[in-house]
């Protein structure tokens, strides 16, 4: 048994666990902020037998893909002085960051 760990960008949330729910996997979902734009994302749990691990992985590849975006970047003043406008950078956003973990042992109440 493996638990599948899928830190994803909330663009993609509900493609993915819609694909994993009709690939019949059952997932969690936690809200979570991070990285580097300090967006929000979800860390979506998936617990797999060992055989579906390649097939959660395809999905959440198909479906978490990158893309660019631009983004304002504000400039913090320092004390005393304002902030100001930089002009906007091209940034990569999307995708998903996985871990694979062993499960020692599983519980259904």
């Amino acid at each position: 048994m493996k638990l599948i760990v899928s830190i994803v960008n909330l663009d993609d949330l509900y493609a993915l666990t819609d694909a994993l729910v009709q690939a019949d996997h059952d997932t969690t979902v936690i809200s979570t902020t991070g990285g580097f734009l300090r967006e929000g994302n979800a860390t979506v749990l998936t617990g797999v037998e060992d055989a579906s691990v390649a097939r959660v992985l395809r999905i959440i590849q198909n479906k978490c893909r990158t893309r660019m975006r631009y983004m304002q970047p504000v400039s913090a003043g320092l004390e005393g002085e304002e902030s100001f406008l930089i002009e906007p950078i091209e940034v990569e956003v999307g995708g998903a960051v996985v871990f694979v973990l062993d499960v020692e042992r599983f519980e259904r109440f």
